[in-house]
């Protein structure tokens, strides 16, 4: 299987590059964790003086893992599934009646499905809650059995719940969680077996990820067993061999569980898609399809329904909304309400065919207006963010190769595309610049940190420019000063350190998801929230605070001595009083101040207002003040809250 995050790779013969086609595919993902639970996994680890020496077993910490992956995946992705079965247990529980449409009651034996394949919801989240924090709970679950179990029985179990829950997802993958890096050394049969399984598996597009856990005693090796089960391409042999296999339980350094959420995170599902298989036309009669990805979004709470929390339990409210006449109350069907524009005084009704009409520039298209060096692109053109496109061969055959080549040509004669952009049906058109982008890996981590494609970069038009407030000449700080920051400068910087934002969450996004989750899990709520942004400053004070103090002391004297010169040269615009205080400010009279407010204006002032087109002169809190004195709303823009005014008029 070809890696989704494999670059262009320059072929030898220097033939146009290829993309692979399954980068940044569009679909939600469904994640089964298959754990182990042997007793060799069962084991804590050796006890270590370290302090952040780790104490759970490799089953616990892999139960942890997926409990926290399962509460980042309600908040991150809520459309995902995640699943979590155990298998190599004394006890077995698979026996539900959705999995046995053809052949009855399957049974398999020694697999615990401890989670169902679904969206995750609370009760979901509290069962492997209650597994983490209650030991006798854990205890009581996790016995291992005694007899050899079967590893193809564990594919196929997997396959039946992929099969019956998840079978319209473009992404499903397994993550199987185990020390044992050969389960059928002695049985030729069972390993032929569960080979089976994992191609069968694969023929339904689900992507196997092996998780080997090491012990100080034992080595994982995948080439006793998991070579024959997981099938890679060739070209990742080199980013294999450059990132660690296993993972190690032992009692210092890095605890398990935290490496086990950082590889499954980097292993994060691909992007969804703004629109897919948009027309892309380079000439007259030359199209391909292309896919567009919102890579840049900023995260903000989203309400998705109205929670009532009066009864014992947190419930969603059902609401519902009904027009009104103000004067009978009687309920307005839909057919009745007309929609109308308001221009010159008069409203203009449009039938539903006419105002879509209006809205449509025609259908979407990416079509290729002319070419412009990338240097023409002014830094403040960016108005909006980029939208990353990338080739699609469903609509034509073809449209990978001619993609690669328009991106070669841009990059290396540093060109840009100019181009006319309808996104999606009666989407306002834009125009767009198409900038290259090359492939950035992480050095430390080889993880994508910005993909190879096309970047539309959209163009101001001339509404959107506006002339910038003139800006004073700077002062500009003496060179003293500057040195004297420097050192502050080099004493905060770290040594081999860099800035990762993963660590650093947003703390007021992250407060507002940690109430949702103690009201739906039914917790406490908490009462300080975690803020990772907030400086360390006994660390900062000890490395830098006598350079900090030093350069305050030169700040001060080097703002007496610049406004003792602009003193003696008579710059300052108002003059400096050392005895009487702060120059008094005269009293300026304006035609506005002396202008009557909108809510102290009578109908007919208003009215006049209206017909002379001063009306819009007057701010928006003077409308909202009108508004709110006649008990109308004052919602909406100033041109709303204008044609709000202009309507009482006319009612009036």
């Amino acid at each position: 299987m070809a890696d989704p995050k494999e670059s262009w790779k320059q072929e030898d013969d220097e033939e146009e590059e290829d993309i692979d086609e399954t980068s940044y595919i569009s679909q939600k993902d469904a994640v089964l964790f298959a754990i182990d639970v042997s007793e060799s996994m069962l084991l804590s680890p050796p006890s270590s003086d370290s302090n952040k020496g780790e104490t759970d077993s490799p089953t616990i910490a892999a139960i942890k893992c997926a409990y926290q992956i399962m509460q980042q995946r309600i908040i991150s992705s809520p459309k995902d599934m995640m699943g979590v079965l155990l298998f190599g247990t004394e006890e077995s529980k698979f026996q539900e009646e959705e999995y046995s449409n053809s052949r009855g009651h399957l049974a398999y034996p020694h697999c615990y499905l401890l989670s169902d394949l679904n969206v995750p919801a609370a009760e979901d989240v509290k069962v492997l809650k209650a597994i983490v924090e209650d030991d006798e709970e854990a205890k009581s679950l996790l016995v291992p059995t005694k007899e050899p179990f079967s590893m193809s029985n564990v594919l196929f179990c997997a396959n039946q719940i992929f099969t019956t829950k998840a079978p319209n997802f473009g992404s499903r993958r397994l993550f199987i969680i185990t020390d044992k890096d050969d389960p059928h050394s002695t049985d030729k049969k069972a390993r032929s077996q569960a080979a089976v399984r994992a191609k069968d598996l694969y023929d339904l597009g689900v992507i196997i990820e092996l998780f080997p856990i090491s012990h100080a005693d034992h080595e994982f090796d995948r080439a006793n067993f998991y070579d024959d089960i997981i099938y890679r391409d060739p070209d990742e042999e080199s980013t294999l061999l450059a990132a660690p296999n296993n993972f190690k339980s032992s009692g210092d350094g890095i605890s398990l569980l935290t490496n086990l959420i950082s590889d499954i995170n980097s292993k994060q599902v691909a992007k969804r898609t703004l629109f897919s298989n948009l027309p892309f036309e380079i000439g007259p009669g030359f199209k391909i399809s292309v896919k567009g990805y919102n890579l840049l979004q900023k995260q903000a709470p989203a309400r998705s329904s109205f929670i009532w929390l009066g009864g014992e339990t947190p419930q969603i409210a059902v609401g519902e909304s009904a027009r009104m006449e103000e004067d009978t109350t009687r309920i307005v069907d839909k057919a009745e309400i007309k929609k109308a524009y308001k221009f010159g005084g008069t409203q203009i009704l449009f039938k539903p065919e006419e105002q879509k009409e209006l809205k449509t520039f025609g259908p979407p298209v990416l079509r290729i207006i002319g070419f412009k060096p990338q240097n023409m692109l002014p830094f403040w053109a960016s108005v909006k963010k980029s939208t990353f496109i990338y080739p699609s061969e469903e609509d034509y055959v073809g449209s990978t190769r001619v993609f690669a080549a328009l991106w070669q040509k841009l990059l290396n004669d540093k060109k840009m595309g100019v181009a006319w952009y309808i996104a999606r049906t009666n989407a306002t058109p834009l125009l767009v610049a198409i900038l290259p982008s090359q492939e950035r890996l992480d050095e430390a981590t080889n993880i994508q940190v910005l993909p190879a494609g096309l970047w539309l970069y959209p163009l101001p038009f001339a509404d959107d420019i506006r002339n910038p407030p003139d800006v004073p000449t700077p002062i500009v700080s003496p060179d003293n000063l500057v040195d004297e920051m420097r050192k502050i400068v080099q004493q905060l910087q770290l040594p081999k350190a860099h800035y990762d934002p993963v660590k650093y969450p947003n703390p007021s996004l992250q407060w507002h998801y940690r109430i949702l989750q103690a009201y739906a899990l039914d917790e406490e709520i908490p009462d300080v929230p975690e803020d990772k942004t907030i400086p360390k400053y006994r660390q900062i004070n000890k490395r830098a605070g006598e350079y900090i103090n030093n350069w305050q002391k030169l700040l001060a004297e080097q703002v007496q001595l610049f406004q003792k010169e602009r003193k003696e040269r008579g710059g300052l615009k108002h003059e400096i009083e050392d005895d009487d205080g702060p120059p008094k400010k005269k009293a300026r009279t304006s035609a506005k101040a002396a202008t009557k407010g909108l809510a102290e204006m009578s109908a007919d002032d208003l009215r006049k207002a209206v017909e002379a087109g001063t009306l819009g002169k007057h701010s928006v809190a003077e409308f909202k003040d009108l508004l709110l004195a006649k008990g109308l709303s004052t919602s909406g823009r100033k041109q709303e809250l204008i044609d709000r005014v202009e309507q009482w008029l006319d009612d009036n």
